[in-house]
């Protein structure tokens, strides 16, 4: 059953003139701006006894009244399971999550799975929203991801990401070959015909990936990418969109790509990848205590760097032969 708690609030001054949204946001911190204006539609916001849309603005001196419901606490059993902590400190937790580890409990994943583990590694998360977790990598995909360790730091984080202000890094290996970067500005959404993929579809959410080229083989492509939002899946739907799909994405990559004349390691190396060839490698953000711009790096994981050492080999030989 969700929990309910009632707010009232005058609009101070230092607020007048802004977005409903964007003026509760400041008046109540404590909540996401996602959940804050969720709650405005939903009618759970009053002003001055009177409903309104999120983007109306307010000129200071009314009274809001906020009916907060919030979804009951999930019941995750901490576990033993080994991380590797880049950084810790009272504020976040800086991970580097290896492929094939869920981060969150769900179907067909009950156990062992990140938020698990950051309930044994440090028990006082029980009492952050899904455990400090303000984003999420793939099972598949691997690198670096933050972990808020308090409620503050958790909403903090949650607001840099909406504001688009952390900045995240990913190498991704694609079949193909590119001849230069670029960015994919199309948006995502739940595909039509299968739950469990997305699609580029009118009427999904707002998608921005920025890539670039850092080598070309053959037959594949060794990318940089950026992030401006935090889609599912978002990279993978879009290289995919491009006709540049990720080397080992059984979800959106469709058959397998051997280059023509390719030696029997390489042959072996493409077979055997059987994940995504996707690795978060660097995050930036403000430290929600200390203000100050901070930076975390992850070194590619040893699946990644043989699949490029072997591309990059074949291309080779090909070259000298």
């Amino acid at each position: 059953m969700s929990q309910t708690e009632q707010f009232e609030i005058t609009v101070t001054e230092d607020v007048a003139g802004l977005r409903l949204d964007q003026a509760l946001a400041r008046l109540l911190p404590q909540f996401s701006r996602s959940r804050l204006k969720e709650w405005v539609l939903n009618g759970n916001v009053t002003v001055d006894g009177v409903t309104r849309k999120p983007r109306d603005r307010v000129v200071g001196g009314e009274l809001l009244r906020v009916r907060a419901e919030t979804p009951p606490a999930e019941t995750v059993e901490p576990e033993p399971i080994s991380l590797q902590v880049l950084y810790e400190d009272e504020s976040i937790i800086v991970i580097d999550k290896p492929p094939g580890l869920v981060v969150h409990p769900g179907a067909g994943n009950p156990r062992g799975t990140l938020q698990n583990a950051l309930l044994h590694h440090r028990p006082e998360l029980a009492e952050v929203p899904r455990a400090g977790i303000v984003h999420r990598l793939d099972k598949d995909t691997s690198g670096v991801m933050v972990v808020a360790a308090g409620v503050t730091d958790h909403t903090d984080l949650v607001r840099q990401l909406e504001q688009r202000s952390v900045q995240r890094e990913y190498r991704a290996v694609c079949d193909g070959v590119l001849t230069a970067g670029g960015t994919v500005d199309a948006p995502i959404g739940r595909h039509p015909g299968d739950r469990l993929r997305m699609a580029v579809r009118q009427g999904g959410r707002p998608a921005v990936t920025h890539y670039r080229v850092v080598e070309r083989f053959r037959a594949h492509t060794d990318l940089r990418a950026t992030l401006e939002t935090g889609r599912t899946h978002q990279i993978r739907v879009h290289m995919a969109h491009l006709g540049y799909p990720l080397v080992g994405d059984r979800t959106y990559g469709g058959r397998l790509r051997i280059p023509k004349g390719a030696g029997e390691e390489l042959r072996q190396t493409l077979r055997g990848f059987r994940r995504q060839a996707l690795h978060a490698v660097r995050l930036k953000l403000i430290h929600p205590q200390s203000g100050e711009e901070v930076e975390f790096t992850s070194p590619l994981r040893v699946d990644h760097e043989s699949l490029l050492a072997n591309l990059r080999r074949d291309a080779e030989a090909m070259r000298d032969g």
